[in-house]
């Protein structure tokens, strides 16, 4: 199974971004790579059965394992369908931790290539039971350091936000794998967005997703 911990900081302005930019370059940590994304959230309140029916055969059977297991032994989940380059991926998150899963900070992942549409990916899942919950778009940069995955974005409704990620398949570096994060932020003067925060922000969005997605429209909630 693979683990990730994820730390976001809010920079929400283009200067805020260029900063950090400047901060990784004086590091040598160029641009890897830059792509458009979109994202659709599912509310998790379907036939998790039924899915594990329909969702099973898109994928080999290792892939199929480790799908069923989060499927099944995962808590809180977080489904969505992602397009990225053209190429279409499902990806389940659970949390392992007290944090959510949809935005927390040690969490299981699936994510793999589908060979269906965004649409018809969508459809399996409705069709299991369930609803969209909201669909978001950003632009995306990525940057990567030794094993730490850093991405800039600029999300429609939260303007620019960073994120760093470090992936194990060990659960017990899970607790040094976070502070090696805070550590590497607090060099480059960032700032932790807490937990709290960003459920409020997660939150508003959710509600308000139609205002925002796909546009440059931007919204601050403290």
């Amino acid at each position: 199974m693979k683990y990730e911990v994820e730390i976001k900081s809010l920079l929400q302005t283009e200067e805020r971004a260029q900063k950090l930019r400047d901060k990784l370059a004086e590091q040598g940590i160029q641009l890897a790579n830059k792509y458009n994304q979109l994202n659709h959230y599912f509310l998790s309140n379907g036939d998790f059965a039924k899915l594990e029916e329909k969702i099973l055969p898109l994928f080999d059977a290792g892939k199929q394992e480790k799908l069923k297991r989060i499927l099944e032994d995962g808590k809180n989940h977080s489904i969505r369908t992602r397009e990225m380059n053209g190429e279409v991926f499902f990806v389940v998150k659970a949390s392992v931790d007290d944090t959510t899963s949809e935005n927390g900070i040690q969490r299981m992942e699936f994510e793999e290539k589908v060979e269906v549409s965004m649409d018809d990916l969508g459809k399996i899942l409705e069709e299991a039971g369930f609803d969209y919950q909201a669909k978001w778009s950003r632009n995306r940069e990525e940057y990567e350091k030794d094993d730490f995955y850093i991405t800039i974005d600029k999300n429609a409704g939260y303007g620019y936000l960073s994120e760093f990620e470090i992936e194990t398949e060990d659960e017990n570096q899970l607790s040094d794998a976070k502070q090696r994060i805070l550590d590497f932020m607090q060099e480059l003067e960032l700032v932790e967005l807490s937990q709290e925060r960003l459920g409020r922000m997660f939150e508003f969005y959710n509600e308000n997703w139609k205002d925002y997605y796909g546009t440059e429209s931007v919204f601050n909630v403290e």
